[in-house]
């Protein structure tokens, strides 16, 4: 991996490698960068990862032990820096001055406050003493807080007043962290931050010569997550009540009334795509840019220390740039209703695809190498390729390479496809489906992660599980905060635990604690995702087969990646079970088996339940 990467850097050429879990990839790719950055002392490269999580694992971690070996060989020690979004870092405004009537509310006195509000007052303590100490003050190294309590201490991007004008600009903990970016010549940052860079012509990121892309599988989703945005009733309000301190009664009155008409046009069609330009929640949008044009045009003026109406006029600017884009119903995006039990429905718009967005603003300047654990879907990087904007391997110049894996998945682990079973169906799991899961947890002593379509499947399985393997503890994500259960999980290795799609992907648990990942059917799209179903029909009509290239590709990037929380070390042994026969009797199983690790395959469940409990007994 380390000299396919060093000849990237030489070529110019895009490169996507694939190196299983356990290959040491980080190091892959570390190494080779470093050695570059010795030979040619002005240039910099950047490298972008899924999570905050692995960001900060490079950059505590893996990064130090790489430099601090590189400058054993080379005599030369690389500069490396982390860097993140702006809402990631204290505002030291907010936290001085504490800005707005929400933080007025929260800390009244401080002898009376508890909850958010003491958490808002030990967090204002804790970025004064980053602050002073030199540190960024960086929401990882904060006590213990809710989403509610940051938020009144740090600042969205568009309510920055920006160094020039905040009386605070000269110390800003964000600038400075920019500026530490500036000055190194390894810069750590996440995929949210890279899309917000190629979103706004690059204004994000210090310039930067070559680029790595770890957990590349993941790219797409978080860059289609940073260009969308959504509209709801209470988000107009909340706005409006904020600006109506500096407008006049007719302004701000029209604009509380656009948050109702919006309610009104959200209640007057169905959940879903929208796409007729006289449908009532399009005009609806017109009446809320309407509104927040007049509102932005009311805030204007003002005084220079007038931060609260300057930061409203920002808020409703956003406003005004969100509904114009919905009020569009432009050909490159997806706009549609959704609708929650806790938020009620709210307005949606996502880009139908962005991979022109990534061909232009990411692969056109640079070399790229984006590397992860599963990028091969259906056995081959087409798919995931064309999901980027690299198109054919002639078009921007990549080729695609698959390091291997160190594990012998073949004698560590069996793949058991319940052909027996009943195809799923949208009712949910019947009978057959609960019994087997029972049946296979019972085998394994426990040692589960369960995998599952939807909550309402993990919870009617854990019901059953509980009440016919009592004797096993069995946990369900929504029980408690996941960190929680994941802890119990791994501290008690006959526990079990079922959930959902943050468990696919989010969970790393070696050793005997996993012996049995159960996968309850083919991980497809919901077949009422506007935004998945948009992308198909724009395959379909440029004579491709949508349903291959979308939704077959986004299920078997979950298989790999589920099948794949089962082998984590050289030692593990185990089975994972599917329980959707259509991977083994549909026209496109073959495929998706093509995306999962090559483990041995069985249809026997006598076959499954006897390799389980052998490895019971093994253990005692």
């Amino acid at each position: 991996m380390a000299a396919e990467v060093s000849h990237t850097f030489v070529s110019g050429e895009h490169l996507l490698v694939q190196a299983g879990t356990g290959t040491g990839k980080s190091l892959g790719y570390l190494a080779p960068a470093l050695a570059s950055l010795v030979e040619h002392p002005d240039s910099r490269i950047v490298i972008a990862t899924a999570t905050l999580a692995l960001q900060a694992q490079l950059a505590t971690k893996d990064i130090p032990a790489a430099v601090a070996a590189c400058e054993v060989v080379s005599g030369e020690t690389v500069s490396h820096a982390i860097l993140k979004g702006r809402t990631n870092y204290a505002c030291l405004l907010r936290v001085r001055e504490g800005h707005g009537a929400e933080q007025d509310a929260l800390v009244p006195e401080p002898g009376e406050v508890t909850g958010v509000g003491a958490e808002v007052l030990t967090l204002r303590r804790w970025a004064e003493e980053e602050a002073d100490a030199g540190r960024l003050a960086d929401r990882d190294d904060a006590p213990a807080h809710t989403p509610a309590a940051w938020a009144q201490v740090s600042v969205p991007v568009r309510e920055c007043l920006g160094a020039q004008r905040c009386p605070f600009g000269a110390e800003c903990l964000v600038e400075k962290s920019r500026a530490r970016a500036r000055d190194s010549r390894l810069v750590v940052t996440n995929h949210a931050l890279l899309a917000v860079d190629a979103l706004h012509g690059g204004t994000a990121l210090p310039e930067f010569d070559a680029l790595i892309i770890d957990e590349a599988h993941e790219l797409v989703s978080r860059v289609t997550g940073a260009a969308s945005v959504e509209l709801s009733p209470a988000q107009v309000e909340r706005v409006a009540r904020r600006c109506l301190t500096w407008l006049s009664d007719d302004v701000g009155l029209a604009l509380l009334d656009a948050a109702d008409a919006l309610q009104r046009g959200l209640d007057a069609g169905e959940v879903g795509r929208i796409t007729e330009p006289d449908a009532e929640i399009v005009a609806a949008s017109r009446t809320v840019r309407t509104a927040a044009r007049a509102a932005v045009s009311g805030l204007a003026g003002g005084k220079d220390d007038e931060t609260d109406r300057r930061q409203a006029q920002a808020a409703a600017q956003e406003i005004f740039d969100i509904a114009e884009r919905m009020a569009k119903l432009d050909e490159h995006d997806v706009v549609w209703v959704s609708e929650s039990e806790r938020f009620g429905r709210q307005l949606n718009c996502a880009p139908l695809s962005v991979a022109g967005l990534l061909r232009n603003q990411v692969f056109e300047s640079h070399p790229v190498v984006l590397t992860s654990a599963t990028l091969k879907i259906g056995g081959d990087f087409r798919a995931v390729a064309a999901s980027m904007g690299l198109g054919g391997e002639d078009a921007m110049g990549w080729r695609g390479v698959d390091v291997g894996s160190p594990f012998d998945y073949r004698s560590q682990a069996i793949l058991y496809v319940a052909k027996q079973l009943p195809p799923p169906s949208r009712d949910g799991s019947g009978p057959e489906v609960l019994a087997e899961i029972a049946e296979l947890l019972w085998a394994a002593d426990g040692h589960t992660l369960g995998l599952f379509a939807s909550q309402r499947a993990a919870e009617a399985a854990a019901r059953y599980c509980r009440e016919h393997v009592p004797e096993r503890l069995v946990l369900c994500q929504g029980d408690a905060h996941l960190t929680r259960l994941t802890t119990e999980f791994l501290a008690d290795e006959e526990a079990s635990l079922f959930g959902t799609l943050s468990l696919w992907q989010g969970i790393d648990v070696p050793g005997d604690t996993c012996r049995l990942v159960i996968i309850d059917k083919i991980p497809f799209p919901r077949p009422d995702d506007p935004l998945m179903q948009a992308r198909q029909q724009a395959v379909a009509e440029a004579g491709g087969n949508g349903f291959m290239a979308v939704a077959a590709t986004h299920a078997g990037l979950l298989l790999a990646q589920g099948a794949g929380r089962l082998i984590r070390t050289l030692t593990d042994r185990g089975v994972v079970a599917v329980l959707d026969p259509r991977l083994v009797t549909a026209r496109y199983g073959s495929y998706l088996l093509a995306s999962m690790p090559d483990f041995w395959m069985t249809t026997d469940r006598e076959t499954a339940i006897g390799a389980l409990r052998r490895l019971g007994s093994a253990a005692l």
